[in-house]
């Protein structure tokens, strides 16, 4: 009876010998861990050593002293490479056998770190909207001015400093308009994600062609709903930054990877999706620097000394009118964009 009560927790059970040998373990610690019942029973499990050894030496303490402990945010390292961040609890149930109880925290902290990141991007949205109202009334009033003046110059030739002053107050409003991002309507129809990142890569390799460009792309992901054009754009943008930083940066060999995958059952902020469209684009370039990460998608922030710092920012706006959200995981030689967007909401 109580096999069975465990084998239907959510939560990752396993029985441990003296040796830390798994003795059971239930279907959740399999898919948790990447591992077969059958396989494992009565061996040590590598991942179980976590980062250093400190998971195997909590294990022990617990069997040492008879006590129970926890342990917060640890590190597994699985088979295949994938470090995962678990919170755990072991209890000795004898001298000889220790109960394991494994709860993922991946999850949860990247459902955390995306609703604040939603949360900021609404804030700086409100704050934009509040900033541009208050730049855009003088404008035009200094551009109206400066009309007016110079309709009234005695001499022609002082018209060609009203004339800087209307184009730059021009240029400074079309500044505030980028700022927003775009304010157009979203027009959701069927399309291809694949033939979104084609035109990208068709656009980038005309303009960077030093540039190895590799497709990953997964043929059995089926249409998204979405602005094909205002995809493209926000795509672009992402990608565009990429490879303008690795040449910028000179980095040997630069390469630019376009990958699309299915995920499913996967929170995007606080709403769960039976099926999400992940867009990756991951450059080998030299990473973004740690000072910025925390503030990229801020409007005028850019580690770009021409940059505008507008790109992510109007690419993260174009995602969230897809109900969808932009993240990023970045070190050097190693940087990866992930454009996600649900794909369940118009089937």
């Amino acid at each position: 009876m109580y096999q069975r009560l465990l084998e239907n927790l959510t939560t990752a059970v396993l029985l441990l010998d003296e040796r830390l040998a798994v003795r059971w373990l239930n279907p959740a610690a399999e898919a948790l861990l990447a591992v077969s019942r059958g396989r494992v029973e009565g061996t040590r499990l590598e991942c179980l050593e976590g980062e250093s050894g400190a998971v195997a030496d909590v294990l022990r303490k617990a069997l040492d002293e008879y006590h129970p402990f926890t342990q917060r945010e640890a590190i597994l390292l699985l088979a295949g490479g994938e470090a995962i961040t678990v919170d755990f609890t072991v209890t000795p149930l004898s001298q000889a056998e220790l109960l394991l109880e494994i709860e993922p925290r991946d999850r949860l902290l990247r459902i955390s770190r995306e609703e604040a990141l939603v949360t900021r991007q609404e804030t700086i949205k409100v704050l934009s909207r509040g900033l541009a109202h208050e730049i855009k009334n003088p404008l035009g009033g200094i551009r109206g001015a400066a009309q007016l003046l110079e309709r009234d110059l005695p001499d022609p030739q002082l018209a060609e400093f009203t004339r800087v002053i209307v184009e730059e107050a021009d240029r400074l409003r079309d500044l505030v308009d980028r700022m927003l991002g775009p304010n157009n309507l979203v027009h959701h129809e069927p399309l291809n994600v694949h033939r979104v990142l084609e035109r990208v890569r068709a656009l980038l390799e005309a303009e960077h062609p030093r540039v190895d460009y590799v497709r990953d792309y997964d043929p059995s992901l089926p249409d998204l709903h979405g602005d094909e054009s205002q995809l493209i754009q926000a795509v672009l943008n992402v990608a565009r930054n990429a490879v303008q930083a690795m040449e910028e940066s000179g980095t040997p060999s630069p390469r630019l990877t376009l990958r699309t995958r299915a995920r499913r059952q996967f929170t995007l902020g606080a709403e769960r999706h039976r099926l999400v469209c992940e867009v990756a684009i991951v450059d080998n370039g030299p990473g973004i620097p740690l000072a910025l990460r925390e503030t990229l998608f801020y409007p005028m922030v850019s580690g770009r000394a021409e940059g505008s710092g507008l790109g992510l920012s109007i690419a993260q706006s174009i995602l969230h009118q897809h109900q969808g959200l932009v993240e990023c995981d970045s070190h050097p030689g190693c940087t990866e964009f992930r454009l996600l967007m649900p794909l369940d909401i118009h089937q």
